[in-house]
């Protein structure tokens, strides 16, 4: 009786098959995590350099992340320390806000500290050696790191940067031809003194483009710094409204007396999109009669500097009106370019006679347009003739009757 009654209750059936997995399917995963801990070692901690060693221009600084690995199932504490350096040179340990003599590792994780060397003044090109010692606290892990820092000789184009250093996160900027781009640029003085740093920027022709300082409206053509400082400026870019799509560099330079640092910025711009809509007369009127069609041909410019694609159709008329377009879709319409569009409109038949509005909203791909036609619902033609004729049965039943009584 009983496995009758499970089978004819699915749910307690699912009930009993997700109780089985849950009970057996869990075990086994369960097991082995606890058999992969009991691998690891009890006790393992390494130490490595982000690089081991690296070439650096002439009076460059240098930093870079020393890594320390927990391999073991303890934690670890390890002191640390840089046990060599050459003459000339500064070289600490530290975090992003403090100096570091000591690091605590969690068991099967990572850490790291900047390891980073200061040249002073009159460091010549050659090869300069650090060693970094780190040992756990009761010296079971004694570990060491070899850094091998190559300055190189300075060439042209180096000579010309030094002094001053020319930085922004945001190199690259797209957007349509009739928009503003704003740059944001670190200047950074590498002088000792106070200094005025002249800034220039190259374009292509017919573009406008400014300094400003940040978060500021006026407009500056040079920049003071104290010696060893750095400052943030904006440079503003308004492009030709007549500028096609494509790639456009801007190369911005900044130079006091012999010290000169130059960026390359690029906008990309990805042209405007725009359309116009009208008749050649520039009338926007029609006239129809109840239940007759009547044409208007209006154009459709493209005054963008992009391509608009995908340009379609829509009405705004009076209820059981018509109104159709020929073509029903232009499929492309270059920058500059001019289509025609033939429209037709037919009143209702039982419309009366008076003045209606019919709006057509012109719809690119990145554009649209509305224009308004006033359309004039004038009498049939034939019932200008009933009413003639209806006048002359008028008159001539007149003439009839005047006659008659003239005759009495």
């Amino acid at each position: 009786m009983k496995a009758k009654k499970w089978g004819k209750n699915p749910l307690s059936v699912l009930f009993l098959v997700c109780l089985l997995f849950l009970l057996f399917g869990l075990k086994p995963a369960s097991g082995r995590d606890a058999k992969t801990d009991e691998q690891k070692p009890e006790r393992l901690i390494t130490m490595n350099a982000e690089y081991s060693g690296i070439v650096v221009p002439k009076g460059e600084d240098v930093s870079m992340d020393l890594i320390f690995q927990n391999k073991g199932r303890s934690d670890e504490t390890v002191s640390v320390k840089i046990a060599e350096k050459p003459k000339g040179w500064k070289a600490k340990i530290k975090t992003y806000r403090f100096l570091v003599t000591g690091i605590l590792v969690p068991a099967d994780e990572k850490k790291t500290l900047t390891f980073e060397a200061v040249p002073e003044k009159g460091i010549t090109p050659g090869d300069y050696r650090f060693k970094v010692e780190a040992k756990t606290h009761d010296s079971r892990f004694q570990m060491s790191q070899d850094i091998l820092i190559t300055v190189k000789a300075e060439d042209d184009k180096e000579k010309e940067e030094r002094g001053v250093k020319l930085t922004t996160s945001y190199p690259v900027i797209r957007g349509p031809s009739d928009a503003k781009f704003e740059f944001s640029m670190e200047v950074d003085s590498k002088l000792d003194k106070d200094s005025v740093f002249d800034l220039f920027a190259q374009g292509p022709a017919e573009w406008d483009i400014n300094f400003k300082p940040a978060y500021e409206s006026k407009y500056i053509s040079s920049i003071r710094l104290k010696g060893n400082q750095n400052q943030t400026i904006a440079v503003e870019v308004k492009p030709s409204i007549n500028s096609p799509a494509g790639e456009y560099p801007i190369l911005v330079r900044v130079s006091s007396g012999d010290a000169k640092g130059e960026a390359k910025l690029m906008v990309i711009l990805t042209g405007t999109y725009n359309l116009e809509v009208g008749t050649v007369s520039g009338l926007l009127s029609i006239e129809a009669r109840q239940g007759k069609p009547a044409n208007l041909s209006f154009y459709i410019k493209n005054t963008g500097s992009a391509a608009n694609s995908g340009i379609k159709f829509m009405s705004f008329k009076p209820e059981n009106w018509k109104v159709e377009f020929k073509p029903e879709l232009i499929e492309t319409i270059e920058p500059g370019g001019l289509k025609q569009v033939e429209m037709t409109i037919t009143p209702y038949e039982e419309a009366l006679v008076g003045d209606y509005s019919v709006s057509v909203n012109v719809e690119g791909e990145k554009a649209s347009k509305t224009i308004e036609f006033r359309t004039t619902v004038k009498a049939s033609a034939a019932w200008g003739w009933i009413g003639i004729g209806i006048i002359v049965l008028v008159i001539a039943g007149l003439f009839g009757l005047f006659r008659w009584l003239g005759r009495r």
